[in-house]
C-alpha cells in the first residue's frame, strides 16, 4: 500500500533546527531539508554546502532532492560555485537513473538562472 502524500509548505529552518535534523538522521526530515535550505537560508554558501553534503547520501531520492535544493539556491540567490556544483550535477545525472527526471529539471533551472550550459546533451535528449 502506498503512503498517502500530503502537501505541506516548506518551513524556514534555523541553523539549530538544521543541526537537529542532521543529528536525528531521519530520512523523512532529511528529504525536505535541502528544499527548505535552498529556498530560505540567508547564507547561500551554507545552503550550497549542505546540499552538496546531502548529495553524497546513499538514498537516491535524497540525492535528487539535494540537487533540487541547489536549483532553489540558483533561483533565490542567483549564486552557486560552478567548480563545486558541476561535478555533482553531472555525476547524479549519469548515476541516479531512478530520479533522472528530477535532476534534469533541476539542472535546467540552474542553467536558466545562472546562465550555465550543464548537461546539454542529456537535456536535448529529454
Amino acid at each position: 500500500m502506498t503512503e498517502k502524500r500530503i502537501y505541506k509548505a516548506l518551513v524556514e529552518l534555523t541553523n539549530d533546527e538544521i543541526n537537529e535534523i542532521l543529528a536525528r538522521n531521519d530520512i523523512h526530515e532529511l528529504m525536505i531539508l535541502p528544499l527548505s535550505v535552498g529556498m530560505y537560508h540567508p547564507n547561500w554558501k551554507y545552503a550550497q554546502d549542505l546540499c552538496i553534503k546531502l548529495s553524497q547520501h546513499k538514498d537516491a531520492a535524497l540525492r535528487a532532492n539535494a540537487i533540487l535544493g541547489l536549483a532553489y539556491i540558483a533561483r533565490t540567490n542567483a549564486q552557486l560555485e560552478k567548480y563545486i556544483v558541476k561535478p555533482i550535477l553531472i555525476r547524479e545525472l549519469r548515476e541516479n537513473t531512478e530520479y533522472q527526471w528530477r535532476i534534469l529539471d533541476a539542472i535546467k533551472d540552474i542553467n536558466l538562472f545562472l546562465k550555465w550550459n550543464i548537461g546539454d546533451k542529456a537535456i536535448k535528449k529529454d
